[in-house]
């Protein structure tokens, strides 16, 4: 079973693409004492190593991030409210009237529009661009807020984390979950030598990644992620992508990786024959540090393997227990076969 207590602290854990040092600082706590080697980069990418019982023919990198979507100050109003930018991708819909918490003193603020009384006529019924928002922290003036918030501060969603009858409900499930299977995976014996990346700033364009893959010099990648679900009323068919509850979700295509074919068909025959539920994505839709990863160096046979998540990207995703531990059963086992061929 995986320790969902472990999942929750690092869901917990606020990091955004660029300031993941909370995050790092907590994985090394976990697997300090189970690693052979570790390292961070000038960038921020953790780098780590653990023998397995005999020597690998060939170079295996399992990587996950750290990083998680969020927002950064980009100026303070003469009231004392914030004005904001992404940190990654992150619809309208998903910033208006959200909790956050704003740098290193960890402010609690809002994120705020103008009134509803004040809006007129068909605006009432769009979602306010992020760009015309503001995050109040109870300030009455520049000044006041200068003695809490810079900028360039760091804006994270307000931490929530639920796990109850098997959903998991919290915001960073990606890729935190990813993350908890690199641990997890650390803590266990291992058949061969493994090498594991826990990567920055995949947010904002797989950047931790390129840096990562370039040191390591992998032969093979398993990149473990989350991905969107979107099996909800609204959705059908094709458009669903991938369910909760169907199991991990081992991606053939998506739009900056075509993966290893060899990888993919392994992946699919070790869920088959461990009976493990495995689905793929219906649509090419999406990206991952696969994207970089296959393209460092001489080239890097990738695949991805990811827990399918509702309202990713958001405050409050959504996945299952069940599928996370799908998850982690195909990427140790797809691990195991391609090591031993």
């Amino acid at each position: 079973m995986l320790d969902m207590t472990l999942l929750k602290k690092l869901c917990m854990t606020n990091g955004i693409s660029g300031d993941e040092s909370k995050v790092r600082e907590l994985i090394i706590s976990e697997i300090q004492p189970y690693a052979d080697s570790i390292r961070t980069d000038p960038l921020g990418n953790l780098l780590v190593f653990k023998k397995g019982k005999q020597p690998a023919q060939k170079k295996l990198l399992i990587s996950a991030h750290m990083d998680e979507v969020g927002f950064i100050v980009t100026y303070i109003t003469e009231n004392g409210c914030l004005k904001f930018a992404p940190v990654g991708g992150i619809n309208d819909s998903a910033a208006f009237a959200r909790n956050v918490i704003v740098g290193e003193k960890e402010m609690a603020g809002v994120i705020c529009s103008a009134p509803i009384h004040l809006v007129k006529g068909d605006e009432r019924k769009k979602n306010p661009k992020i760009d015309t928002l503001l995050i109040d922290i109870g300030a009455k003036s520049r000044e006041e807020a200068q003695q809490y918030v810079s900028l360039g501060d760091p804006v994270c969603f307000e931490p929530f984390f639920e796990y109850k009858d098997g959903r998991v409900i919290s915001k960073a499930i990606d890729d935190r979950f990813g993350c908890l299977v690199l641990i997890e995976m650390l803590k266990s014996e291992l058949p061969y030598d493994m090498y594991f990346s826990f990567v920055v700033q995949e947010e904002i364009g797989l950047r931790g990644a390129r840096t990562a893959a370039y040191t390591i010099q992998p032969d093979l990648a398993i990149v473990v992620e989350a991905t969107t679900a979107s099996d909800i009323p609204s959705a059908h068919d094709e458009k669903r992508v991938c369910c909760l509850g169907s199991g991990a979700v081992v991606s053939f295509m998506d739009r900056s990786t075509m993966y290893d074919k060899h990888l993919y068909k392994t992946a699919m025959d070790c869920a088959k024959s461990l009976n493990i539920k495995a689905q793929t994505k219906t649509m090419i839709a999406g990206g991952n540090d696969a994207g970089i990863i296959h393209q460092s160096c001489a080239g890097v046979r990738t695949l991805a393997v990811s827990v399918p998540c509702r309202y990713i990207h958001s405050a409050h995703s959504l996945s299952l227990a069940e599928d996370m531990e799908a998850v982690y059963s195909v990427v140790r086992a797809t691990a195991e076969k391609v090591l031993s061929e």
